[in-house]
């Protein structure tokens, strides 16, 4: 289902001739009125005038998370603060959270953006949608239920948590499609399993699931234990929440809502953008958000662009599944490692579950060393060990052919590794304790 045709189906020059206008009045906004992004024109040398067309953007500043937080809370406002209507921010784990403020215009764009992304899964007035994403101040529970709304749907608002009581609603109310993170979903599943509840049997179909990194093979464990098809959607806090991209029926790589949010893939070593095609970081100008505008927004995701006919119909650039982050990156004894690469080479390892964690130690002799703590299945935990140990060779095998390191390997039981109602922990980096 496209939700809505003139703009996910829009011709790509007329589409670009939006993005300019919509470009220019940014760049006239911040420039005027946001002392922060004045600055950085000064520094840079430039002003609104040298925006002739889409491509002088490169000649823009960047913004990273640092500015967010250096300027928290209001130091990226443009507008008055009586037009900001609702305040979304991350977590703040690692510093000040970033905050997002919304006018009544960027809420719009946000239940257009969620709509198209409830839509491309092919969500329809029809469903019931039970949103397990967190609500408050996380973006997710908002994003999916304003979506929702949009679109017509029935919403059940569960954040995340209480998955007795999530169980009971997705078997009672005939639930048709799920809100939620993958890990999340994986975890549902387990406690159905445990409580005798076949989740192939019920009424769900569809699930949207994000706001961490997951795998195809991951996406095969869902759709395979609710008997569902399973999207990639993809959004972050900075920009506007979930929403800025998302699958569709096809489910090859994710539409990027261009009117709205204008993509680029850069070398994260140089800034320089990359052609169509070469895998880099994900950058994001807000073009049509009025609170907290961002240019150039570095994600740190890393991803590449689809530009070649998707078979729904929509125009739209695609971009692929997340590969990793250039800041959740793991340098092991000086090899690059994404904690993604060891879950796709994990997940195709037969008799292992889709739960992992990495722990990252310095040796006595200063050397980095890995454990990857691997779940496996009930039935291997036996008195017969030559299988267990078998099974934990190959897999130091597999990871040192994908990643070049040597990692150590411990199989332990089922439900040993901590759940997360919301993002899914993987990595313990002690290194930098």
């Amino acid at each position: 289902m496209i939700f809505n045709p003139e703009y996910e189906c829009m011709d790509g020059q007329a589409r670009k001739k939006l993005q300019l206008a919509a470009l220019k009045n940014l760049v006239e906004t911040v420039y005027s009125k946001v002392p922060f992004y004045r600055k950085k024109f000064e520094e840079a040398k430039i002003t609104p005038r040298d925006i002739h067309s889409i491509e002088d953007i490169q000649k823009l500043p960047f913004t990273t998370k640092d500015d967010l937080r250096d300027n928290y809370p209001y130091g990226l406002r443009a507008c008055p603060q009586d037009r900001i209507v609702e305040v979304h921010m991350s977590s703040g784990t690692t510093g000040k959270p970033v905050v997002n403020e919304y006018t009544i215009k960027d809420v719009d764009i946000w239940r257009q953006a969620m709509a198209r992304t409830l839509a491309g899964a092919g969500c329809t007035k029809d469903d019931i949608v039970q949103n397990c994403y967190g609500y408050g101040l996380f973006t997710g529970g908002a994003g999916a239920h304003y979506g929702a709304l949009t679109i017509g749907a029935e919403v059940l608002p569960m954040s995340s948590g209480n998955t007795e009581r999530q169980l009971m609603v997705l078997r009672d109310f005939g639930s048709t499609l799920l809100t939620s993170t993958p890990s999340y979903a994986l975890y549902l599943a387990e406690e159905a399993a445990e409580a005798g509840i076949d989740l192939r049997g019920l009424p769900i179909s569809k699930g949207c699931f994000g706001a961490e990194p997951w795998s195809e093979n991951m996406r095969g464990q869902i759709e395979s234990r609710y008997n569902m098809k399973a999207y990639d959607i993809y959004g972050l806090t900075e920009i506007i929440g979930p929403g800025v991209a998302f699958e569709c029926e096809a489910q090859h790589g994710l539409h990027v809502n261009e009117d709205m949010f204008y993509p680029e893939i850069i070398d994260p070593a140089t800034g320089k953008t990359l052609p169509i095609g070469e895998k880099g970081e994900l950058v994001f100008t807000t073009i049509t958000r009025e609170g907290t505008p961002l240019l150039r927004y570095r994600t740190r995701d890393i991803t590449c662009f689809i530009n070649e006919p998707c078979s729904c119909g929509r125009t739209t650039i695609r971009m692929h599944r997340l590969f990793g982050r250039t800041d959740d990156m793991l340098i092991i004894r000086g090899v690059n490692v994404f904690p993604s690469q060891i879950e796709h080479a994990l997940i195709e390892i037969e008799g292992t579950e889709p739960q992992y964690l990495i722990i990252v130690n310095r040796g006595e002799s200063h050397l980095d060393e890995v454990e990857l703590q691997v779940e496996v299945k009930k039935e291997l935990f036996s008195d017969e060990t030559r299988g267990l140990e078998n099974l934990r060779s190959r897999i130091e095998q597999i990871m040192k052919s994908k990643l070049q390191i040597s990692l150590k390997v411990k199989l332990v039981e089922p439900k040993t590794i901590e759940r997360s109602i919301g993002k899914a922990k993987r990595v313990i980096d002690n290194r930098v304790i």
